[in-house]
């Protein structure tokens, strides 16, 4: 009985370990711009510097390309998956900027972390989301925009240049809001 006691009280000092890192490497180590309050760098990605290129298949099994949108659409990428609760909540603010913005030139990249298309595509449908959704089954995407964490928003203007990064929900989107009217202007 003692070893399975153990056994648990170290799962729980190891997952409270994990929890802190986490909030440290999100909160802390991430570097915030206390204007717009979205930060200026996740790993090697930073705001005014140009948006690391990617493809990958979208639910109908179509090769999507970043760089196909250059000089054409702002760009806002999602970085989620359908088990994350806080993704789930970010998803109709997601929807509203898609409707608000798109006859303006806005296109909302929704990129699932990790899920097969079937998993990815039942969970869009069933909610109604309308916005292009991007499989990165491997995480490459993720690794090379230096996701730790999800929900995370990256809004690239039509020159293809980080504007915005957001890790974590937020239920006030006005930040990302005024950002999006200022470039899609652009």
């Amino acid at each position: 009985m003692k070893p399975r006691l153990y056994a648990w009280i170290a799962c729980a000092i190891l997952f409270a370990g994990a929890t802190v890192w986490l909030n440290y490497e999100v909160k802390v180590k991430i570097q915030s711009d206390g204007s717009s309050g979205g930060a200026q760098q996740l790993s090697n990605l930073k705001v005014g510097q140009p948006a690391p290129d990617f493809s990958a298949k979208d639910l109908a099994g179509h090769d999507v390309r970043l760089a196909d949108y250059r000089g054409q659409k702002v760009v806002l990428i999602d970085f989620w998956a359908t088990w994350c609760m806080p993704c789930q909540m970010a998803m109709p603010g997601l929807q509203k900027m898609q409707d608000d913005f798109k006859d303006r030139g806005l296109e909302v990249l929704s990129v699932d972390q990790g899920e097969p298309s079937e998993q990815a595509g039942s969970f869009m449908k069933r909610k109604g989301y309308g916005f292009h959704v991007l499989l990165d089954t491997d995480s490459e995407i993720g690794d090379k925009y230096g996701v730790r964490a999800i929900p995370t928003l990256v809004a690239v203007d039509k020159a293809g240049v980080v504007r915005f990064i957001r890790v974590g929900y937020r239920p006030d989107d006005s930040d990302l809001r005024q950002v999006l009217e200022k470039i899609v202007k652009q």
